[in-house]
């Protein structure tokens, strides 16, 4: 049996994406910047996906700028911003995902800016009392908090960050890559500067995202040459991969009522076969289900000799998951989040992540994969 339990990593793609990326390719050729007929038919099509993100996010066009990524997106808000605004100060947790983490300690390291590393607790919940109290200290400041994390599923308020955001003038950017396409995002109600998509997180193709500038905010390009994407974004559009994460986009919000509560309802039912089979088994991360990710469980396995393995042994088994972000994968450091929060390195910890096509009997088959590697060692 092949399960595939990665889905924080990338889902599968929709078959209606699908369908309608090919028919781009295969009908709509022209170049966007092009003045014929041709090029005016796929800028129409750039346009149509533009729309469409913004409807969905409640937010205009013109604050949709399309990108290779999440971690181009998050590049170009941290990097001009910082720049553009003359920013000297910021602050982030030690829990981010390295698009937003290397990018800051680079900029430190350059000697731009002061970085501050929030506090966190031993389930990975961010102290907004020491945002509170670095904002005061240092106002005018660039802040980046992710939605929710990408190992643990902890959720952050982004409307509470967002008021002492605006409190002490703060610029407030969040990396929303595991949330797009899972959550409603309103960003006429939640009041902030910059989020970022990318769309192979919500079963659209790889290589294409989106980053959202509130209109209120001017930078400057982070790639530089055509004047694609009205002059913030060089180079000929990914025109295919636009079209599919509009589509992609579009139908995580038709169902996602239904689809949340069909994950959940795996999410919670691998937690208590689990725990009702594997003696010592506990979880990373927030339990509340309010304050987590229904896509993602992050479990903590007792000690074993396997524990270097355990992926490995489950990959034999036909069982795909992670043990950590898989932008880290290959790594031989491990993972910075767990070592955040001061989990115990000598338990290994798997991250399962679900999506839509999951079943129920994909979770039976790995945890009774997961009980037997146990009673062997």
């Amino acid at each position: 049996m092949q399960v595939y339990l990665d889905n924080a990593a990338t889902t599968p793609i929709d078959p209606s994406v699908i369908e309608v990326m090919v028919e781009a390719m295969t009908k709509s050729y022209g170049n966007p910047s092009s003045i014929h007929g041709h090029g005016r038919e796929v800028k129409t099509m750039i346009e149509r996906a533009r729309k469409t993100v913004a409807s969905l996010i409640n937010a205009s066009p013109s604050e949709i700028f399309f990108t290779s990524g999440g971690t181009e997106a998050d590049n170009m808000a941290i990097v001009r911003a910082i720049e553009g605004y003359g920013i000297t100060h910021a602050i982030t947790s030690p829990l981010e995902h390295h698009a937003v983490l290397h990018t800051l300690e680079e900029l430190e390291k350059e000697g731009k800016i002061h970085l501050d590393l929030l506090r966190v607790s031993e389930t990975g919940v961010i102290d907004l009392t020491h945002l509170e109290e670095l904002l005061a200290k240092n106002p005018k400041t660039f802040v980046s908090i992710m939605h929710a994390n990408n190992e643990l599923g902890n959720i952050t308020d982004l409307a509470r960050v967002s008021q002492i955001c605006q409190q002490y003038e703060a610029i407030f950017h969040s990396d929303t890559v595991q949330t797009m396409g899972h959550y409603k995002h309103d960003l006429k109600e939640l009041q902030i500067d910059f989020i970022t998509g990318a769309a192979h997180k919500f079963h659209g193709p790889k290589g294409v995202g989106f980053l959202y500038i509130n209109g209120k905010n001017k930078i400057k390009p982070l790639l530089f040459g055509g004047a694609q994407e009205r002059n913030m974004r060089g180079g000929t559009e990914n025109v295919y991969g636009i079209v599919g994460l509009a589509k992609a986009l579009e139908l995580a919000y038709e169902d996602m009522e239904g689809h949340q509560q069909t994950i959940q309802a795996l999410k919670s039912y691998m937690k208590q076969q689990l725990t009702e089979r594997i003696a010592g088994v506990a979880f990373n991360g927030v339990t509340d289900e309010q304050d987590s990710l229904y896509t993602v469980l992050n479990v903590s396995l007792p000690p074993s000799d396997m524990a270097d393995m355990m992926l490995f042994n489950l990959d034999i088994k036909g069982v795909s998951a992670s043990g950590g972000s898989a932008c880290s994968s290959g790594s031989d450091i491990g993972s910075h989040v767990l070592r955040g929060i001061g989990a115990d390195p000598q338990r290994p910890s798997v991250r399962f992540s679900f999506c839509k096509y999951n079943t129920r009997e994909e979770i039976d088959y790995v945890v009774e994969q997961l009980e037997k590697l146990y009673v062997k060692s």
